[in-house]
Formats: structure tokens, C-alpha cells, sequence
């Protein structure tokens, strides 16, 4: 009788494996589609977030750079419609990866990023009225290039230092 239990125990256990594996094969072929889509994700938001820190470092240097430059014009009288075209196009631009950076940067990195806009936004007002000739009382070229460069750069490598780690790069 024990015999004939085994058997039938082993029958049993061999048609079950056979209904089973294909089962078993789908789920862990499922599982498996699962992680690489997970991973691809996880990859496609890396790439997104490096590429969105890019264009805003660039975008944010090349604002506080055509700020600097307006400056020293303006201070030395030689401000033209050239110099403001592309001061407008660096501020248009700068605006758009900013706007853009808030829908995927973490908050550290935004809290980081709002200072920056906080500097670079007051000069480009300032900049404007000092090239319309209706400057606030303490608004000089000279006092506005001390501000955008000792509060400025340190805001904007501050940032930059944000992203990179957030991306994982280690200095």
C-alpha cells in the first residue's frame, strides 16, 4: 500500500508541476518585465533631472553673466539695443528652465534655485531702470555688479552643488 501512496503522491506531484510550470514561468517572466520597466523609469527620471539641471546651471550663468555685462555698459555709457535684445533672450530663456526645473527637481534643489531667481530677477529690474534713468536711490552700476557678484555667484555655485549631488556625483 505504501507503494502504491508513493505512487500516487508522485503522479500527483508530476501533473501538478505540469499544470503549474507554465504558470510559474509567466509570473516570473512578468516579475521580471516589472523591475526592467521600473528601472528603465528610474533611468528616464535620472536623465530628465540631469538634463533640467543642465539647461537651468547654463541658462542661470548665462543670465548673471548678460546682468554683468549690461552693468559694466551701462555704468560706461555704451548700452545698446544689441546688448538688451540679448539680455531679454537670456532672461526669456532662463525663465523657461526655471519653470521647467519646478516640475522635477527635488525641493532642496528648488529652495536653492529660488534664491538664484531672488538675485537675478532684482538686478534685471534694477538693470531696467537704470537703463530707463529711473534708478532707486542706492541702485548703481557699481553697487549692483558688488551684489550680483558677492550674492549672486555664491547662490549660483551653491546650486550647482545641490544638483550635482542629487545626481550623485561625488567631488
Amino acid at each position: 500500500m505504501t507503494a502504491v501512496i508513493a505512487a500516487m503522491i508522485t503522479a500527483v506531484v508530476g501533473v501538478l508541476g505540469t499544470l503549474f510550470a507554465p504558470f510559474l514561468s509567466h509570473r516570473m517572466a512578468a516579475r521580471q518585465r516589472s523591475e526592467e520597466a521600473r528601472e528603465a523609469d528610474r533611468v528616464r527620471r535620472f536623465e530628465e533631472r540631469r538634463a533640467s539641471y543642465t539647461a537651468m546651471n547654463r541658462a542661470s550663468r548665462q543670465f548673471s553673466t548678460l546682468l554683468k555685462d549690461a552693468l559694466h555698459r551701462l555704468r560706461d555709457g555704451v548700452y545698446t539695443d544689441q546688448e538688451r535684445t540679448a539680455l531679454e533672450e537670456a532672461r526669456l530663456d532662463y525663465r523657461d528652465r526655471y519653470a521647467e526645473a519646478q516640475m522635477i527637481v527635488p525641493e532642496r534643489v528648488l529652495e536653492a534655485s529660488r534664491a538664484v531667481n531672488r538675485v537675478l530677477a532684482s538686478t534685471d529690474g534694477a538693470v531696467k531702470r537704470l537703463d530707463r534713468g529711473h534708478p532707486h536711490p542706492d541702485e548703481t552700476p557699481s553697487a549692483l555688479l558688488q551684489t550680483l557678484t558677492t550674492e549672486g555667484d555664491p547662490l549660483l555655485a551653491a546650486m550647482r552643488h545641490l544638483m550635482r549631488e542629487d545626481l550623485g556625483i561625488d567631488d
